[in-house]
């Protein structure tokens, strides 16, 4: 058995930029990945992606067989869910009212018609909004340590000038905590393989902490707040999910907002995540084309791989920046900032693919992983998708 994740394009164009780089179902919330935590619920450790097929070389498929599962994307798992995909028979499909979540067979469900539909009346969680993301992650890092944590035993806490509160706290192996208070009477923290939490660090759970990343001294986390793999964090960080590869290592503010792989944020970077007036606040969707009502009284920044940001760089509240763009100077730039955008808020020139690509070719050597051919394309085709957002580029 194994599992194949399906995207339709419409997901995959409401939830840019972060599904630029990636599937859907490679998106972090929680702990996992959407992909990382099927695998769990369903213990099955293969699956595939059917992606954008600018993607699909580097989030390749599987065979599909009587026997695979079919994952819409998008949809998370809970407990329900989860047995209902289980009890699945062959050709059989799950739909919640008239969208399709799951199905068991050899045909793709979006484009066959031999299947057998049965109905689902849970409400199991799912992204379908870029800050669907900031929004349910706190309650995913909750699932997410109950399913990783289960029948485990942490490794303890050895420093005697670390204060704990609650009893919801997991070191993996190699996890160090230096004269750090960890405060999880709110949620779990997590603190992946080899990760460390410094000296005056002040966490409050929900949060995790991925494999070999860090939190500065005197970090505030203010909880519901995730790092992937490889990440630093220092300041204050609130409501955030950083998914892999990125820092934001000094002082500044960063809340409810999504960082995605690649990304620095310099010294002194603050976004605002509540509006003055306390209004709800708009967003830019790429699905519609338009700002969208989040519905969301607090929500910051969106950003996409391999963004940099300079000392000193302010955003508003709701602002999304694209892929391979580099934000610096003073003020506050605009609230869409597209991909391969150079600039800030006394304007932006284009950021071409070949010097992104110098950037991005540094950056993953320091961590011994190079930028393939495959990125590079993956990143051209980008450059390309994103050229009608780049609006000065009409104007030369």
């Amino acid at each position: 058995m194994n599992i194949l994740f399906v995207e339709q394009a419409k997901a995959h164009q409401q939830l840019l930029p972060l599904t630029y780089t990636r599937p859907v179902a490679d998106l972090r919330v929680g702990i996992l990945t959407i992909a990382e935590k099927w695998s769990k619920a369903l213990d099955l450790s293969t699956y595939g992606f059917l992606t954008q097929p600018y993607l699909q070389p580097a989030f390749p498929a599987v065979e599909a067989t009587n026997a695979t599962i079919w994952i819409a994307d998008g949809v998370l798992p809970d407990t329900e869910l989860t047995q209902a995909i289980k009890n699945l028979q062959e050709n059989e499909t799950l739909y919640l009212d008239d969208q399709l979540l799951a199905a068991r067979g050899a045909d793709n469900p979006f484009e066959s018609d031999s299947y057998h539909k049965l109905t689902f009346d849970g409400a199991p969680h799912q992204i379908q909004h870029t800050w669907d993301i900031f929004r349910l992650n706190g309650a995913e890092i909750r699932k997410d340590y109950d399913m990783i944590t289960a029948g485990r035993e942490s490794q303890p806490i050895t420093d005697p000038h670390t204060i704990t509160y609650g009893k919801d706290i997991f070191l993996e192996e190699g996890a160090k905590v230096r004269a750090a208070v960890l405060n999880a009477e709110n949620g779990p923290i997590y603190l992946g393989k080899n990760s460390e939490v410094s000296e005056g660090a002040t966490i409050r759970g929900a949060f995790a902490l991925g494999e070999n990343s860090a939190v500065a001294m005197r970090g505030i986390v203010r909880g519901d707040t995730t790092l992937g793999p490889y990440c630093k964090i220092g300041g204050e960080v609130s409501n955030s999910v950083l998914w892999g590869y990125s820092n934001k290592a000094h002082d500044g503010f960063l809340g409810n907002s999504v960082i995605g792989q690649w990304c620095n944020l310099g010294a002194a970077t603050n976004n605002s995540n509540l509006k003055n007036n306390y209004d709800p606040v708009r967003m830019w969707d790429f699905g519609s084309g338009r700002f969208a009502h989040t519905g969301l009284q607090f929500c910051g920044l969106i950003m996409g791989d391999h963004s940099k940001t300079a000392i000193g760089t302010l955003f508003n509240t709701g602002t999304t920046v694209g892929v391979a763009a580099n934000i610096f100077g003073e003020g506050f730039p605009r609230t869409i900032i597209p991909s391969f955008s150079w600039g800030g808020a006394s304007g932006f020139v284009t950021h071409q693919p070949r010097k992104a690509f110098i950037t991005a070719d540094i950056v993953m050597k320091r961590r011994k992983m190079e930028l393939t051919d495959t990125d590079k394309a993956i990143l051209n085709h980008i450059f390309e998708a994103s050229a009608q957002y780049r609006v000065w580029e009409k104007n030369t």
